[in-house]
């Protein structure tokens, strides 16, 4: 490799998503799963009752303190988790530009024709409120850039409350672009259409709403003022607190506080904790140290770069979220960086394996106060074990990806020369595996391809690639009776066809900005199914050449 070399890459930057995190199911009670829900709270007319059919609870309130001081002046906020603060509805009209059916129906348990009510677009913009909603700003701060910055928290969200929907899964429901909040800063609460279009399409969100409210931002940095418009996202997720929601409370000096929230997060998300075992925060750090360096090599599979890994960012639960100047790499680049706002280039898609072990060192940080000195020293051996945990789990994804069966040393060879290939040539990251699983083996070895295997055909370029092929296929010879089929199967199940570059996404940005959600609606049917081939998806070009327009496309913090 030019600047890294594979070893470096394998170590050093770890890329990954907890997609598919193992999550403990909340219930209220051990019956929970088998208790019966009146169907008729899910699916009444709304219409008639003029009532949206969503319910939401408040455990965190129960559990956590609050901050003493009412209303949303921006202040530095002491002894809470939470400050209550009410959103500041959009100005109307307001257009539902979007809305995820499979959030809708799947995780909240709603009827689609809700949708068709008044009500609902005030309240998934902020201008009403669901029942049983208590909205909350969260506290927190965080290492941004490498540098502590103090207080942060919830500046343009507010969280709503829980819900528990009739599979026993508890996730929290929260806005984003809401308005202000006592965490606001300088900011004015809002977000915009370009920013919010990719919350939507990348999070687990149910609803995007646009405005004629004017929003103004300076996109780059740079003096260049622009008018845009107001946006808001509902959005959701399992649990929202972060690393830094620890760090804050160690900064403070605020123990009694932090044990608080620490307890509550081991109890209701990492059930498997005893929460009277003595060395229950030695194994919560244990396993939030597996799953970030699982979900950073998850990233790295997918060549997704986050754009922004501070510890305000990285939640204890290993999920992404908090979608800003994120981007998919297209020509495989181990320095590529997504966020024009990151000069030094500190969060390029080859060094977030190791930030997660910068953050991770923070985390144990903030623990540290709570531990005893053998605690301690268990802590930081196991953070010396997270080089070894990432990098089996990058091995096992990228086997996986070309179609591996069993565990040879020389798989770990072959997966670096591709790399270093794709490197060279300049070769498009997710249709070079794709298409390494929708040829066959004969044409491969031809090393002739047709114009729609044009990643191929860029990686064929390469004066090695003939010596690569036969190290792959001598690898797959090894897999016994396995034919072309079962390995493009099992290598497309792994593979996507379609990923959000950035250039679908401001190709849909540009639509919405004139009031044409076409393209918003068409990307998020199309991620639902990213593995399959679709039609509407092809003929949209998501899986051709990336437009030559793309290379010019820039993406930054200001949202």
């Amino acid at each position: 490799m030019t600047k890294h070399s594979f070893t470096l890459f394998l170590f050093l930057s770890a890329v990954a998503i907890a997609t598919f995190r193992d999550e403990q199911e909340f219930c209220e009670n051990e019956s929970c799963n088998e208790r019966e829900f009146d169907k008729s709270h899910f699916y009444s007319n709304v219409k008639h009752c003029g009532e949206i059919p969503l319910a939401l609870s408040h455990k965190l309130l129960d559990a956590l303190p609050l901050d003493e001081v009412d209303g949303n002046v921006i202040r530095t906020v002491k002894r809470s988790v939470f400050s209550e603060s009410q959103p500041s509805p959009l100005k109307e009209p307001l257009t539902l530009a979007a809305v995820s059916q499979d959030v809708l129906r799947n995780i909240l348990d709603l009827n689609e024709s809700v949708i068709q009510n008044e009500e609902f677009v005030r309240c998934v913009s902020g201008g009403k409120l669901f029942p049983g909603s208590v909205p909350l700003a969260h506290r927190y701060g965080g290492h941004q850039f490498g540098y502590w910055a103090g207080q942060l928290g919830d500046g343009r969200a507010h969280l709503l409350g829980e819900y528990t929907n009739r599979k026993g899964e508890r996730w929290e429901v929260q806005l984003k672009g809401s308005g202000k909040t006592p965490y606001s800063r300088s900011g004015d609460g809002r977000a915009v259409i370009r920013s919010s279009v990719r919350e939507f399409l990348r999070s687990e969100a149910l609803s995007l709403v646009v405005s004629e409210e004017p929003v103004w931002r300076d996109p780059f940095y740079n003096g260049s003022v622009i008018k845009e418009r107001g946006a808001v996202v509902l959005r959701l997720a399992k649990s929202w607190f972060r690393i830094g929601s620890l760090e804050i409370l160690t900064r403070t000096g605020e123990l009694d506080v932090l044990r608080t929230l620490l307890d509550f997060v081991i109890k209701e998300h990492f059930k498997s904790i005893g929460t009277n075992d003595p060395d229950k925060y030695v194994v919560f750090f244990s396993r939030v140290l597996n799953e970030t360096a699982h979900l950073i090599a998850h990233w790295m599979s997918v060549g997704f770069a986050h754009g922004v890994c501070n510890t305000d960012n990285f939640s204890l639960l290993s999920i992404t979220f908090d979608y800003g100047p994120f981007g998919f790499m297209e020509s495989y680049d181990p320095n590529f960086v997504p966020n024009t706002s990151d000069d030094e280039g500190r969060y390029s898609i080859g060094a977030q394996a190791n930030v997660g072990l910068f953050n991770l060192q923070k985390l144990l940080e903030a623990l540290k106060p709570l531990l005893t000195s053998d605690q301690l020293s268990q802590s930081q051996q196991i953070l010396r074990e997270y080089p070894q945990i990432y990098h089996q789990r990058f091995h096992e994804l990228f086997k996986a990806k070309l179609g591996f069966l069993g565990n040879e040393e020389k798989d770990s060879y072959v997966i670096a020369f591709l790399l270093k290939l794709m490197e060279d040539t300049g070769a498009d990251f997710t249709m070079t595996f794709r298409q390494l699983s929708e040829v066959t083996l004969s044409r491969l070895q031809k090393g002739s391809f047709a114009p729609s295997l044009w990643a191929l055909s860029d990686l064929s370029s390469h004066k090695h690639f003939r010596d690569w092929v036969q190290l792959y296929l001598q690898c797959l010879s090894r897999i016994m009776s396995d034919s072309d089929e079962e390995r493009q199967h099992r290598m497309q199940g792994v593979n996507p066809r379609y990923v959000l570059r950035n250039w679908m996404a401001e190709s849909a940005i540009r639509k919405a900005e004139k009031n044409d959600y076409s393209e918003v609606t068409l990307l998020q049917k199309t991620l639902m199914e990213p593995f399959m081939e679709q039609e509407e998806a092809e003929r949209a070009g998501y899986a051709s050449k990336p437009p030559s327009w793309a290379q010019q496309l820039r993406v930054s913090c200001s949202s």
